[in-house]
């Protein structure tokens, strides 16, 4: 029996692990158990995984003992720790010069500007006059980010000088703040400057074997602000575009130096052609693989399990889906949740995959300023792209959040 180490994730990870007939030994933070992480593992350990010199002697300890022969996660969180047990076993993964090159924003722009790879111009950023001389060289908007976060968290769209002094006071508010959500995983650090990218946005879902990316979907990003409001594929794109947009992102993973595994690459289409935003070696979030699933009949969860051990066919380099998906998010006002109206009407539709609320009564809903913010999404399925974003777009609009002001302290 084949063995697979799993660092961090969701039981469903290990469940399709177990499926293919792999020995699952688990790797997590105990601040991240969820149910069912035991049930599925055939064996676990707990250690901060983010903390290297705690989490070596643990691993070399499990080696010794399983003799895993390929190790995965689907959490941003893990991969540079993935990459690590990568290069100290040979096991042939990425390792973790690539992963700390997908994780970090600045180091990205540098390696992409040295391969010769169109990109955007990005400069670290340590106090306002940084931001103010990277407006008058490369004009305003502005994009203000962190170098190493997630879910939108920090990122901000700077319109014109004015605004810069303000900007820069909020964002180094958040390295003080205690209650973000993943706060421990994802400190808000180093800031970046980047140069602003026109156009409309995707998002491109992809599986590497042995160099070769199969670029599986291309995925429509609609947003509020810098927040993420619904995604629907296949992309509605001409021939060409689709074309030269697969060749792109086929270009970046190559000169970023990913061999494997499965890849999730946001993009604007610019006036000058495709440009990267940003990259992750690992699986999307916002439950893209599920609309994936539904229109192209590849679990991408499953590849990622399955790929290191050659149990399923290479996927070519670009499958055609056979429906559509979407997803819409949807907000509640600020304040205490008491219930929610309208789900009836939204489980009753046929062409609904899953209705997932993010908030519970007794819940704080708070402005919307990140993708943490939000308050549930519906998930759905169509015969065409514009079928199933209309569905999913008239699904959240009949959920209402019920909520009432927090009481004054």
């Amino acid at each position: 029996m084949e063995t697979i180490l799993i660092v961090g994730g969701r039981p469903e990870t290990l469940v399709k692990a177990r499926a293919l007939g792999l020995r699952v030994v688990f790797l997590q933070h105990r601040d991240r158990m969820m149910p069912g992480h035991v049930e599925a593992s055939d064996a676990l350990f707990m250690v901060d995984y983010t903390d290297w010199e705690l989490t070596r002697p643990i691993v070399d300890a499990i080696h010794s003992v399983y003799r895993f022969t390929a190790v995965m996660s689907l959490g941003e969180q893990a991969m540079e720790t993935v990459g690590r047990i990568n290069d100290r076993f040979g096991l042939g993964g990425t390792p973790e010069a690539v992963s700390t090159l997908y994780k970090d924003k600045l180091l990205m722009r540098a390696h992409l500007a040295e391969q010769g790879v169109p990109s955007a111009a990005a400069a670290e950023i340590s106090g306002a006059a940084d931001i103010e001389e990277f407006g008058r060289q490369y004009g305003y908007p502005v994009v203000l980010k962190p170098i190493d976060n997630t879910a939108s968290r920090g990122v901000v769209i700077i319109e014109r000088a004015e605004d810069v002094a303000a900007v820069w006071a909020e964002a180094v508010g958040l390295r003080e703040r205690d209650d973000l959500v993943l706060g421990q995983f994802f400190p808000v650090g180093r800031y970046l400057a980047e140069e602003y990218l026109d156009g409309p946005e995707y998002s491109v879902e992809s599986f590497s074997f042995d160099g070769m990316h199969s670029i599986v979907a291309i995925t429509e990003k609609y947003t509020i602000g810098v927040v993420e409001s619904a995604h629907a594929l296949p992309a509605r794109l001409t021939p060409e575009m689709d074309a030269e947009v697969a060749d792109y992102v086929r270009s970046f993973h190559t000169a970023m130096g990913l061999r494997d595994g499965v890849a999730h690459t946001e993009i604007k289409i610019t006036s000058k052609g495709p440009r990267v935003i940003e990259s992750h070696d690992r699986l999307p979030g916002e439950r893209i693989p599920d609309l994936v699933i539904n229109a192209y009949g590849i679990d991408l969860e499953q590849y990622a399990c399955a790929a290191p051990f050659g149990m399923l066919p290479v996927l070519p380099e670009r499958p055609v889906a056979t429906r559509a998906a979407a997803t819409t998010f949807f907000r509640g006002e600020p304040g205490v949740v008491t219930g929610f109206q309208g789900t009836e009407k939204v489980l009753e539709d046929p062409d609904l995959i899953e209705l997932d609320f993010f908030v519970r009564p007794g819940d704080r809903v708070v402005e919307v300023v990140d993708n943490f913010d939000r308050s549930g999404q519906v998930i759905v399925t169509g015969t065409d792209t514009a079928a199933a974003a209309a569905t999913a777009d008239r699904l959240a609009a009949l959920i209402t959040v019920e909520t009432v002001p927090e009481p004054r302290p």
